[in-house]
């Protein structure tokens, strides 16, 4: 089992590397679960469309994965290195993540991805995320930000 979930992270994060949302949620469920600091907690359609968006979007980007880590018959984690040019500033981003999901049935039923706003804020605001980042009041702009660009970006696509 965990050979199959290692083909499925191969192909997820293969995909991205070439900006592929199509294959990427290919590899999800129908009612894929998704959380991670800036966008918080996602399902089904939102999930899909947000990998959209940001493939779409994104500007000089590169992407590593590494550590693919089966910890049972269900969940596997990997590391991963995001490196873009953040479009709202104009900053370069690399941002570390581990990624945790669970599969059932040979596809991939959660997707969290853990990294640290604080650091990421610095990156991609600058000094603003540096002075502000750890803040809470802070990081849920961000996060109201970045659910307020996938609401237009789905409402667009309708």
């Amino acid at each position: 089992m965990a050979a199959n979930h290692e083909e499925l992270i191969n192909k997820f994060y293969s995909a991205f590397q070439n900006l592929d949302y199509k294959t990427m949620n290919s590899c999800y469920s129908e009612e894929i679960v998704f959380f991670d600091p800036v966008f918080g907690l996602l399902r089904g359609d939102e999930v899909r469309a947000m990998w959209e968006m940001l493939c779409k979007n994104a500007k000089d980007f590169s992407l590593t994965y590494s550590n693919i880590t089966h910890l049972d018959e269900e969940y596997s984690t990997c590391e991963w290195i995001a490196s873009y040019t953040f479009s709202k500033t104009g900053k370069r981003v690399v941002n570390k993540i581990k990624a945790n999901m669970r599969f059932e049935n040979g596809i991939i039923v959660e997707h969290s991805d853990a990294f640290s706003l604080h650091k990421w804020s610095k990156q991609a605001i600058g000094f603003m995320g540096w002075l502000l980042g750890w803040n809470r009041f802070f990081q849920r702009k961000i996060q109201n930000g970045a659910s307020k660009n996938l609401r237009k970006f789905m409402e667009r696509k309708e």
